[in-house]
């Protein structure tokens, strides 16, 4: 019997663990910025991060300095912008297939 109740215990943090994939093949208008310092991941640098459904994901495929100084008034460092991406989530991370940032209003 306490070797079922393990088996099924072990069964199910393995089963939550598991992380679904999340698709997005039409553009999609997320917050984007940098996941440490204004997102409160853990990391080790400044590095790109969106947010979809109020759940921040590191991005592949583009980086921040790719968008301008992150460390300018308006940059990832210091403000959270908006994008118009395409892509997935993937293993906790959003892998960009598109992403254009957009200009602030």
């Amino acid at each position: 019997m306490k070797k079922v109740l393990f088996i099924l215990f072990l069964f199910m943090g393995i089963s939550t663990q598991a992380q679904k994939t999340i698709i997005i093949d039409e553009p999609l208008i997320v917050e984007v910025s940098c996941g440490e310092c204004q997102f409160g991941m853990k990391g080790k640098s400044c590095d790109l991060a969106v947010r979809i459904d109020g759940k921040a994901y590191f991005v592949d495929g583009t980086t921040i300095d790719k968008h301008g100084d992150a460390h300018a008034k308006d940059g990832f460092c210091n403000a959270i912008r908006k994008a118009s991406v395409t892509g997935k989530v993937e293993n906790g991370r959003f892998k960009a297939t598109s992403f254009t940032l957009l200009k602030e209003k």
